[in-house]
């Protein structure tokens, strides 16, 4: 049994009833979010795992509410507008790059935005754990029933694929075209810089569990925002770097990451890679043309802003990256969705000035990133939460993996080292997806 039953005797008698019409209970516990989800998530959909260690963590099921939004400009606020106040509870949040929202198939459990009020959630956060559960009026028995069916995860026996192909969309050489081509836009004066992104698709004869990866992922990566996000018979997976909003009360973090080059082999190696990343003058201004797009988007919703004039060296597990840490002070009456709403997307995903880089992407892209490069997260009604940018992630569906990765390219871009960061991006996943 995952949860004890005297959790359960709290937890029933802890239920109050809101203003929104939703019955909420809570009990602190000792469970692990990623793996109540792991328990759980046969029985409810969506679920949901998002975090970082020595963070906030959410692990969720079901759907006591939700609203899905139609594509367009102010999306992101729209949902704003409805979320309802249910006391002590956190929604999970996903969302498109593009506002018109994913066009392919693959994406169709997916759509422009999802704010998802979970049946269950197991969240750690502050030094405690605990355990959330949101229902409709006389819906609470139907949840505490899937609830006492769990029962602890045991060790999974990873079956490996005796058959796999990898494909690239589109191929590398016409990837690095597409590159050649923008380049020599952004020479022309078009833009300042243009995020192209490819895909990797990895099909074998064994489907990947979405929560087994998220575990892997989180144990490998620390450092990252892990997040699995099932629905229906899809899973979207990864473990991002960079984090594009935090709120907590009236503050405001973003910390994006623009310029990357690999890891060293050997401490002097890797202390020469990250020297020069910092000296590189092409990567600097990447990083610089995103520290100011940013600055500029958070300027209305603050009352002050706080940016270091140097970026600092953010060292992962398999790369470098330039990182600056941007601190404000929210205006009454603002939250984590209006923060998204500005700030999405930044040049780090998309690329500046953004209306023309976004119809560039549009243009030379031949894939449909659907979440990829979007936002992932979790929000309270109050305005509370945090958002990932949706990185170094895989669409799963059953034996078949559709990877993402993309490189800022900006003037003095060379198509096959920008080729070879994506590569490098792709790694993590590609890694866990094609063990022998």
């Amino acid at each position: 049994m995952l949860i004890a039953r005297s959790t359960f005797d709290q937890l029933e008698a802890s239920f109050v009833s809101d203003e929104a019409g939703f019955r909420v209970g809570t009990v602190e516990v000792r469970l692990d979010p990623l793996e109540f989800v792991r328990s759980a998530h046969s029985y409810a959909s969506p679920a949901v795992y998002f975090g970082r260690p020595g963070e906030a963590e959410i692990g969720a099921i079901g759907s006591a509410w939700e609203a899905q939004v139609s594509s367009g400009e102010g999306r992101l606020a729209r949902l704003t507008e409805q979320i309802p106040n249910a006391a002590d509870a956190r929604f999970v949040l996903g969302y498109s790059f593009s506002q018109d929202g994913p066009s392919g198939e693959e994406w169709s459990n997916y759509g422009p935005a999802r704010l998802v009020l979970p049946q269950a959630a197991v969240v750690r956060d502050g030094g405690s754990t605990k355990l959330i559960v949101a229902t409709r009026a006389g819906d609470e028995q139907a949840v505490l029933a899937i609830l006492r069916r769990l029962k602890r995860p045991g060790f999974t026996t990873r079956r490996h694929a005796a058959d796999r192909s990898i494909e690239s969309t589109p191929p590398p050489g016409d990837w690095m075209q597409a590159v050649e081509e923008t380049v020599a836009a952004i020479d022309g004066g078009a833009f300042e810089k243009v995020v192209l992104a490819r895909s990797v698709i990895v099909t074998s004869d064994v489907a990947s569990d979405p929560f087994d990866l998220a575990g892997r992922l989180r144990s490998g990566y620390p450092g990252c925002f892990t997040y699995a996000w099932e629905s229906g018979e899809d899973a979207f997976v990864g473990a991002s770097p960079e984090l594009l909003a935090e709120v907590r009360g009236d503050g405001v973090l973003s910390e994006p990451l623009a310029g990357t080059t690999a890891r060293g082999e050997g401490d002097d190696h890797d202390r020469l890679l990250g020297e020069q990343l910092m000296a590189s003058t092409k990567n600097r201004h990447e990083h610089r043309l995103v520290i100011e797009d940013i600055s500029k988007r958070l300027a209305p919703l603050t009352s002050e802003i706080a940016v270091p004039t140097t970026p600092t060296l953010r060292r992962m597990a398999n790369v470098q990256h330039l990182s600056t840490s941007i601190r404000g002070t929210l205006l009454p009456g603002r939250g984590l969705l209006n923060v998204v709403e500005a700030m999405h997307p930044t040049p780090a995903g998309g690329g500046s000035p953004t209306s023309d880089a976004v119809a560039m992407i549009e243009k030379m892209e031949q894939i449909d990133r659907g979440w990829y490069s979007g936002g992932i997260g979790w929000t309270t009604a109050g305005g509370d939460g945090q958002v990932a940018v949706a990185l170094r992630c895989a669409l799963l569906r059953g034996a078949q993996a559709r990877l993402f990765a993309g490189a800022g390219i900006v003037s003095g871009s060379i198509p096959q080292l920008e080729l070879d960061e994506t590569r490098l991006k792709f790694g993590p996943m590609l890694s866990l997806l094609t063990e022998a």
